[in-house]
């Protein structure tokens, strides 16, 4: 599940879950439970289902990221409200229904692609909304494609506080920091009935905690056929998994790739082949602005941005000659 779902939830714009029977294969097995543990025995544990010995010959490891830790802001654990998981999103849901109208200020914390779509989605409901970065939105996009987001979140009545960072959250408020004693956002307290944290990602603990080799993030190492180091009967896919200590950009538009590579690797080792290394190519980056604009950042294979971005909507953009594109 991408996060793109998750805000369009979050915001009534849609919905974010199919039913797993129009998914799955035939003899493919659901078993519903929390893992625990990878342990020596090379069988996998869940809360509530035991061991799982079926999984003992190959095992694909794709737990997915997490919202990043609140505990290094005061009372953000409290206060602020993730937007990373199924659950978030619907928690967020009731508690924006339960909020007047013309509640003060919803700030989404985060310059990256989930706070500004969940910014824009809210933007489209009517709500007032503050979009608070560290450094600008979509830093990894071209100076253009910055430009042109920038001029629809403006025009869209969405606040932007950039180079700002958030020092302590409140029930009602969020305390702002721009570095400096003096400057306009130094210690200024910005109203908010409701605080969205879309700041960074996560991993779960399961890789650390089963005492597998991971990155200071927590991704299991793999190699580059994305099967871990430790243990040759582990596959490893998504944003949980570190290629040769070099992970790819946590995102749904890794996982897909990721994901058929990793199948591809545990057809092989069933087969007695030898699998095939990965050899993915980014070629940029999306990012929708609501139900009715788009923007495609295009990108060198390194995932660094060119000069080039393609949009969609009904507006000629002052950041470029281009005509709007309608792909």
């Amino acid at each position: 599940m991408t996060t793109t779902l998750l805000r369009l939830l979050c915001a009534r714009s849609g919905d974010a879950t199919l039913d797993y029977g129009t998914l799955l294969g035939d003899g493919i097995e659901l078993v519903v439970g929390s893992a625990t543990l990878i342990d020596a025995s090379r069988t996998s544990r869940a809360a509530g289902v035991g061991p799982c010995p079926g999984l003992r010959l190959l095992r694909l490891y794709a737990v997915g990221s997490t919202g990043a830790t609140l505990s290094s802001v005061p009372a953000g654990a409290a206060c602020a409200l993730p937007l990373a998981e199924f659950q978030d999103a619907a928690w967020l849901r009731a508690k924006l229904e339960e909020l007047p109208h013309d509640a003060p200020v919803t700030v989404v914390v985060g310059g990256g692609l989930t706070g500004i779509e969940t910014a824009v989605e809210l933007a489209e409901r009517g709500r007032a909304v503050t979009l608070v970065c560290g450094r600008t939105p979509a830093p990894a996009f071209s100076a253009a494609g910055r430009c042109y987001i920038a001029t629809w979140l403006s025009r869209h009545g969405v606040a932007v506080l950039a180079g700002v960072s958030v020092s302590e959250v409140r029930q009602d408020a969020v305390i702002l920091d721009d570095g400096s004693a003096d400057g306009p956002a130094g210690g200024a307290v910005r109203p908010s009935a409701l605080t969205i944290w879309a700041a960074g990602f996560g991993v779960p603990d399961l890789a650390v905690a089963s005492g597998l080799r991971t990155d200071p993030l927590g991704r299991l190492l793999t190699n580059e056929t994305l099967t871990i180091v430790d243990d040759d009967r582990v596959v490893a896919a998504g944003d949980a998994a570190a290629r040769s200590g070099r992970p790819l950009r946590m995102s749904g538009y890794a996982a897909g790739p990721l994901g058929a590579q990793a199948a591809d690797t545990v057809l092989s080792r069933i087969a007695g082949t030898r699998p095939a290394v990965l050899d993915l190519a980014f070629s940029g980056a999306c990012v929708s602005l609501g139900r009715h604009a788009a923007v495609r950042q295009l990108a060198r294979k390194d995932d660094t941005a060119v000069n080039v971005y393609i949009r969609r909507s009904g507006r000629r953009s002052p950041c470029s000659s281009t005509p709007p594109s309608s792909g």
